[in-house]
């Protein structure tokens, strides 16, 4: 994989801009797939989207030049509270570790070269993941910058459904060969995209059904990233935006994370389906058309009958459907994980309360939940800091006209839901302050998709020029 993935990423170097971002967003889909380890970090690994992300900004920078660049960095943006953010963060790892060391005990990573990562509880000091995450951080400010730029220097919105839709079909091929490779025993033919030196849970089954990992580590994993693909799918069909090939694939998509029998995947969805529910309803007020109010309004009041239906006609299957939820879910806290687990938010909360608020420094501390990973790791300043890029990520305007039409305004809407799934989902299991590149190519795209909103407005202007030529 890692020869593979540079073999692509210099061929990146030469071919359109536009199919540099397809590869690109296609590369997250590979959470296991390692392009290299590094023996002095322990064996840590550096996955496949990371390596090809150097070749995508160096594309992106040849190709528009360093205006761009900059002006996602621009004060106010959110890109300007993620370069502050990113910096806080790589000083804390730095520093708060040696500051605190031996005062606080934290559940960290373990690595040893040519075995498996565990999770253990070790007094703090400056360790590889400090090292590993700072990297992570830089990585996804890096990605931001870069996917603005395209958006900014490119000019057309709809690449990113085209990426967005083969995202989600490769994840779904993925997901299809992960059941038919259990069921036959021939999961090693699988093994090219679980390289990485991660705990790898492939080959578990719940209720009878074959967890669905796909090309992660873990089902877990793999729901977290389905159920971001789903929400920006759904939130473009609800749009209106290729209907029926949205409406297929995030058919799909639900049926993958239902059944990838994912804890995170239900909770998730009965979260993110009301927002997205929500978000349709605010878009048709706003924009007559842009929304399915009568669909969702038809769905909502026919879901009591059918519920009422299913209870009455087949009494088996709502019992054998009371004993799944009960598995997965209601006995969830009490289990072996759930307990685990609870240990893991105790001693970030303990860190963080030791360490009078600041932190022990990003990497240092591992929970289950991301808002005690920021509060453990990188302390109040750092959360704020983060609460702030959402805030500027979350409240950028997608009025109608501008962007100039219609299917940016959707696709804006679509990468918020699909920014907030990722939210949802890390606060709901988040273990680790970094979430993925999908997160920080969601955030690029609305910041540069609503620049000219604010650019109207007066609020700043950032005098782009497309320099370089080499698009």
């Amino acid at each position: 994989m890692g020869l593979l993935t540079l073999i692509v990423g210099i061929v990146t170097l030469i071919v359109p801009v536009r199919l540099s971002f397809i590869i690109m967003i296609l590369s997250t889909v590979f959470g296991a797939a390692a392009a290299f380890s590094v023996p002095g970090l322990g064996g840590a690994s550096v996955l496949v989207p990371s390596l090809f992300l150097l070749f995508f900004a160096v594309r992106l920078f040849a190709a528009y030049g360093e205006a761009p660049f900059l002006a996602a960095l621009a004060p106010w943006r959110p890109g300007f509270f993620l370069l502050l953010l990113t910096a806080f963060g790589i000083f804390t790892a730095i520093f708060f570790p040696r500051l605190f060391q031996g005062l606080v005990q934290t559940m960290t990573v373990e690595r040893s070269i040519g075995a498996r990562s565990l999770i253990a509880l070790v007094p703090l000091r400056f360790s590889s993941n400090n090292i590993t995450q700072s990297v992570y951080a830089a990585g996804g400010l890096v990605c931001f910058i870069a996917t603005f730029a395209f958006f900014r220097g490119n000019g057309i919105p709809k690449i990113f459904i085209n990426g967005i839709l083969i995202v989600a079909g490769v994840n779904l091929g993925f997901a299809l060969a992960d059941i038919i490779t259990h069921f036959t025993h021939t999961d090693f033919l699988l093994d090219f995209v679980r390289t990485a030196n991660y705990a790898l849970l492939t080959n578990a089954e719940k209720g009878g059904l074959k967890r669905i990992s796909g090309t992660f580590p873990e089902a877990s994993a793999f729901a977290d990233f389905t159920l971001v693909l789903f929400a920006v799918v759904t939130s473009l069909w609800l749009g209106g935006i290729r209907s029926g090939v949205t409406g297929l694939v995030a058919s799909l998509l639900l049926v993958a994370l239902i059944l990838s029998t994912s804890a995170t995947a239900l909770v998730g969805l009965a979260i993110i389906l009301p927002v997205l529910s929500l978000q349709s309803f605010l878009a048709s007020r706003r924009d007559p058309g842009a929304g399915r109010p009568v669909l969702i309004v038809s769905i909502l009041a026919s879901m009591p009958l059918v519920i009422f239906f299913v209870l009455i006609v087949m009494p088996d299957l709502a019992h054998n459907l009371q004993d799944f939820l009960d598995e997965m879910l209601f006995s969830k806290a009490g289990s072996q994980s759930g307990r685990e687990r609870f240990m893991w938010n105790a001693m970030a909360y303990e860190a963080f309360v030791d360490t009078i608020g600041f932190g022990a420094g990003l990497g240092s501390a591992r929970a289950s939940s991301f808002g005690l990973v920021l509060l453990s790791n990188i302390g109040i300043f750092g959360t704020l800091l983060f609460a702030l890029f959402v805030a500027r990520v979350l409240m950028a305007d997608t009025r109608p006209g501008y962007p100039s039409s219609r299917e940016a305004v959707a696709i804006v809407r679509a990468a918020k839901a699909g920014f907030i799934t990722v939210l949802v989902s890390a606060v709901i299991s988040g273990t680790v302050y970094d979430l993925g590149l999908m997160f920080y190519i969601l955030a690029g795209t609305v910041s540069a998709l609503t620049a000219g909103v604010r650019e109207a407005k007066g609020e700043y202007s950032p005098h782009l020029s497309t320099a370089g030529g080499l698009r």
